[in-house]
């Protein structure tokens, strides 16, 4: 049994799930990675707070209070799959006592790069409106200027959802995605939850999960070698 323990903080129970099947794919046939164990904790409430106040100084100290308790379990690496708290994730990544790695960070480097390639501008797609700031500032700070960055938030798409209507949820998002790909521009899902509302991949919109959990392999991967 792999020593290596991956930690996930997620504040939607829809994400252990999602993720853990990201990590177990890429993970299956990485020698130094094959039988990490998962361990994963959810926590709404941070969430919850993050849309009704925002990102308080009790949110952060919550994140970095499991951060240790995960660090405490053994993680290499921790993984915070919510975007809202995505500039309090750095905040503890900081002085965190090992790797934190935020949720869009490299979804925002990736949707840049291929903007610059064709010469096109960024929007950012939300369904939370708590979510459009930090992720839209994180895609401005990647794009330093090089291509105009827009944002919008999708209306209704989360009030479907917790209606029960996942279908119509996923449609508000497929239709607001192709209005932003007919004007040629670069599309970044804000949320996790918003990259399974595509059935097809199109190399124009970028999600998280996916280069998120890159991100966390990679970071596990030197923090092994730091430790050695």
């Amino acid at each position: 049994m792999s020593e290596v323990v991956l930690g996930l903080l997620h504040t939607g129970a829809m994400h252990p799930p999602v993720f853990d099947a990201l990590v177990a794919g890429r993970i299956a046939d990485d020698e130094r990675l094959r039988g990490a164990q998962r361990v994963h904790v959810c926590d709404a409430w941070l969430l919850d707070t993050a849309i009704a106040d925002g990102v308080t100084p009790l949110v952060v100290e919550r994140i970095a209070d499991h951060v240790q308790a995960l660090a405490r379990r053994g993680a290499t690496a921790v993984l915070i799959t919510c975007s809202s708290i995505g500039e309090a994730t750095e905040e503890v990544a900081a002085t965190a006592p090992v790797p934190v790695v935020r949720v869009d960070t490299a979804m925002a480097r990736a949707a840049t790069a291929e903007a610059e390639r064709r010469g096109c501008g960024i929007t950012v797609l939300a369904t939370l409106a708590s979510t459009l700031g930090p992720t839209t500032r994180l895609v401005e700070a990647a794009a330093a200027g090089t291509v105009a960055v827009r944002s919008q938030v999708i209306d209704n798409a989360v009030a479907r959802r917790e209606r029960g209507d996942q279908a119509g949820h996923d449609r508000l998002i497929r239709e607001a995605v192709e209005a932003e790909l007919a004007g040629d521009a670069v599309v970044v899902l804000a949320q996790a939850s918003m990259a399974g509302a595509l059935a097809t991949a199109e190399p124009r919109v970028f999600s998280s999960p996916e280069s998120a959990v890159g991100g966390l392999l990679e970071a596990a991967r030197t923090a092994l070698d730091s430790a050695r």
